[in-house]
């Protein structure tokens, strides 16, 4: 293998979905920088795929995640946000461990993998236990870690805060890992739950070294009322009072949000992230305004969350009820065509996934395979290969990555060891 051929991957007699959702035929070469060309069928590859059975699109971008609560995943179904908060999520999350985070994380990871996706944007306690997860499995993402301890300790709250402070800092400042593929960023949890001090010390530490700011905006009707009561404005209002926002500030959810405040995303260029189905669980009454946050030029992007408001990681069903909800809340049709919803899933995306052609849900395609970009949003097809950089992470339905065998029996383990002594979660009992 000569230099010039390293990372460079040939599918033969196969389908391709462009970046404009343009379908092509034939053979092509994948290049390690996320370009392609038709393939002249002479060039010096690493990998020759035989991909008569595949259609090869972009990969998806998860950009609102929790990938440690897979470890919550399926506890306290049927209970509303507040006590699915109070009597679930934080009982056991005051539990949480490196360890169970790291494991947990593993899962999560194999899962993005699985279903297509290798970018994951994420948000939660310990980043330095799912950072190099992300790194050594051969995905992109941006490891947003706390600025506060966790749990809130009862006496020395400020030393302990400076010590979680002085960690992520650290990390930031060590740089990014598997080759530029992961970095840090810093996590302010919510309005709600930051201080004035923190949310201005998160941004301060953003501009010093160009960290991402991740934050939850605007969720729930009652987050609102209650920033509106304290400060006389909204929280994407409030925030920017702060001057809060830096480069490519990440707001999850935005769901109860004015024009006005959609403006000052714009401004900044924030990327405002639709999380549809948790939304949708945790039944929390507003959602993200697609076409509104369009109009004012707002940069919208496509989450998960964690897997315990979403019971899955997959994006490709995300961008499903992301098109499904705009048309029913606006009783408009037309909104998010398959074309439109499959680039807002896999926006900037340069890595490639091979999807399964004869699986019975690509069925039938159409005359010239006009139905195929349809039947792979709304009826899905099975994940078979995923390249990253030029390097198969995922061949054949088969992650190379990742143990997801071992990692089932870790996460079955911790799941054990993570409630021992405890009583069983409110409502569901881990049903």
């Amino acid at each position: 293998m000569s230099d010039s051929s390293a990372g460079l991957t040939r599918y033969t007699s196969t389908h391709l979905i462009d970046d404009d959702c343009n379908l092509h035929s034939g053979d092509f070469i994948l290049h390690p920088d996320g370009t392609w060309n038709p393939s002249k069928g002479d060039e010096d590859v690493q990998n020759s795929i035989d991909g008569s059975s595949k259609v090869i699109s972009r990969s998806f971008q998860n950009w609102h995640t929790h990938l440690p609560m897979v470890l919550n995943r399926g506890m306290g179904e049927g209970l509303t946000l507040g006590d699915w908060l109070e009597k679930n999520i934080f009982p056991t999350e005051t539990r949480v461990t490196p360890e169970f985070v790291k494991i947990g994380t593993s899962a999560a990871v194999a899962e993005l993998i699985a279903s297509g996706t290798t970018f994951a944007c994420d948000m939660y306690h310990y980043p330095a236990s799912i950072a190099p997860v992300l790194a050594e499995s051969g995905i992109r993402g941006i490891v947003c870690g706390p600025t506060t301890a966790w749990p809130p300790p009862e006496n020395n709250a400020e030393t302990e805060d400076a010590r979680v402070l002085s960690e992520l800092e650290n990390l930031i400042r060590g740089g990014s890992l598997g080759n530029k593929r992961v970095e840090y960023g810093i996590a302010t949890h919510a309005v709600y739950t930051c201080s004035e001090e923190v949310l201005r010390r998160a941004r301060d530490m953003s501009k010093k070294y160009g960290a991402r700011l991740h934050i939850h905006t605007s969720e729930t009707r009652a987050e609102v009322a209650q920033c509106h009561e304290q400060h006389g404005m909204y929280p994407i209002e409030y925030l920017d009072s702060l001057d809060y926002f830096t480069d490519g500030t990440v707001c999850a959810h935005c769901g109860w949000v004015t024009k006005r405040e959609m403006r000052i995303l714009a401004q900044h260029g924030a990327h405002a992230v639709h999380c549809p189905v948790s939304n949708q669980k945790l039944a929390t009454g507003g959602t993200l305004s697609y076409p509104a946050m369009k109009e004012a030029g707002v940069d919208v992007r496509l989450g998960t969350d964690g897997a315990a408001s979403n019971n899955s990681l997959d994006m490709r069903a995300e961008a499903k009820a992301a098109s499904l909800i705009q048309r029913h809340d606006h009783w408009d049709p037309t909104l998010l065509p398959p074309r439109e919803a499959w680039q807002l899933a896999t926006k900037d995306s340069i890595d490639w996934v091979a999807w399964n052609l004869d699986d019975i849900r690509m069925r039938p395609r159409g005359i010239n395979n006009r139905r195929l970009l349809a039947n792979l949003l709304y009826s899905n097809s099975q994940c078979l290969d995923v390249i990253v950089d030029g390097i198969i992470i995922r061949q054949e339905g088969k992650t190379l990555t990742l143990d997801e065998q071992k990692i089932s029996t870790q996460l079955e383990d911790a799941v054990t060891e993570y409630y021992d002594g405890i009583n069983p979660p409110q409502g569901g009992q881990d049903e």
